[in-house]
C-alpha cells in the first residue's frame, strides 16, 4: 500500500475523531464520503465501494465512540438512562440494517444516504424550539426509535447522531446532553452493525485486505489517530454555544449529503 494512501487514512482518522467528539456523530458521516473517494482511487469494484466504506466507517466507531463518550462523561453530560432504553432497539436495528445494505445496489445506498442526511440537516438548521411540554416517549416508543436509529445508522455507516441528536433535542434534551448521549449510543450501533457487515460479506469475493465488508488497512490507520482527537472535539463542544453547534452540525451534513448524492447518480449512470 502506498505511503500516500496510509497518510490519507491517518489524516482522515484525526479529522473524523475530532468530529465524533464535537458533534456526537461517531465520525461516520465524514468517513463514508472520504473513504468512497479513496477506495475509488484504488480501483475497487464500483458496486462494492460504498458498502465497504460504510462497513469500515461503522467499525471505526467501536473505538471513537469509547474515546468520545469518556470525555463527555467526565463532564456529566451523558444521559445514561436514555442510552440504556434505546440500546436494545439499536442492536436489533443495526444488525438488520447491515443485511439490508448488503442487498441494495451501491448507487441506491449512496443516493439514499444523501437524501436522508440532507433532510436531517434541514430539520436541524431550522432550529425550531420544541414545544415546552414535549418529552421523550415511553418504553415502547424508545425501543422503536432505537430500532430506527440502528437501521439507518447501519445503512449510513454512522454512529446515529444524525437521528439521535435531533430526536433528543426535539424532546427537550439539552443539545450538549444530546450530543454526549448520542456518542454513548454509538458503541452498540457499531458493534451490532460490524457483526452484521462481517456476516453479510463473509462468502463474497471482495478485494484483498477485507474482512467481510470491512477494509482492515483503512480501519487500523483511521483508529490510530481518531481515538486521539475525539476527546479534543468533546472539549471544544462544551465550550461552544448551542446555536453555533447546531449550525455547524447542519452545514456539515449538507456538504456530505451533496457529495454522496452525486456519487450515487454517477454510479447509477455507469
Amino acid at each position: 500500500m502506498a505511503f500516500s494512501l496510509i497518510a490519507a487514512f491517518l489524516l482522515l482518522g484525526a479529522f473524523t475523531g475530532f468530529a465524533a467528539g464535537l458533534l456526537g456523530i461517531g465520525g461516520g458521516m465524514l468517513l463514508v464520503p472520504f473513504l468512497t473517494m479513496l477506495l475509488t482511487s484504488q480501483g475497487f469494484p464500483l458496486d462494492q465501494i460504498v458498502k465497504i466504506a460504510i462497513a469500515t466507517s461503522l467499525t471505526t466507531i467501536l473505538f471513537t465512540s469509547l474515546s468520545s463518550v469518556r470525555a463527555h462523561a467526565r463532564r456529566g453530560a451523558v444521559r445514561w438512562d436514555i442510552a440504556r432504553t434505546l440500546a436494545p432497539g439499536i442492536v436489533v436495528g443495526s444488525m438488520l440494517g447491515a443485511q439490508i445494505a448488503s442487498w441494495l445496489p451501491g448507487a441506491v445506498l449512496a443516493i439514499g444516504f444523501g437524501l436522508f442526511v440532507g433532510a436531517m440537516a434541514t430539520q436541524m438548521l431550522r432550529g425550531r424550539a420544541p414545544s415546552a411540554d414535549r418529552t421523550l416517549p415511553g418504553t415502547a416508543g424508545m425501543l422503536g426509535m432505537g430500532g430506527t436509529i440502528g437501521v439507518f445508522s447501519a445503512l449510513a455507516g454512522a454512529g446515529g447522531g444524525f437521528i439521535t441528536v435531533p430526536f433528543l433535542t426535539r424532546s427537550n434534551v439539552r443539545i450538549h446532553e444530546a450530543v454526549a448521549t448520542s456518542a454513548a449510543c454509538g458503541f452498540p450501533i457499531a458493534l451490532a452493525g460490524t457483526l452484521g457487515y462481517v456476516i453479510a460479506g463473509w462468502n463474497l469475493h471482495l478485494p484483498a485486505g477485507t474482512f467481510g465488508y470491512i477494509y482492515l488497512p483503512a480501519l487500523a490507520a483511521i483508529v490510530a489517530t481518531s481515538v486521539l482527537t475525539a476527546p479534543l472535539g468533546a472539549k471544544v463542544a462544551h465550550a461552544m454555544s448551542v446555536g453555533r453547534l447546531r449550525k455547524l452540525f447542519a452545514l456539515l451534513l449538507y456538504v456530505l449529503a451533496a457529495y454522496m448524492m452525486w456519487k450515487g447518480i454517477a454510479a447509477a449512470r455507469a
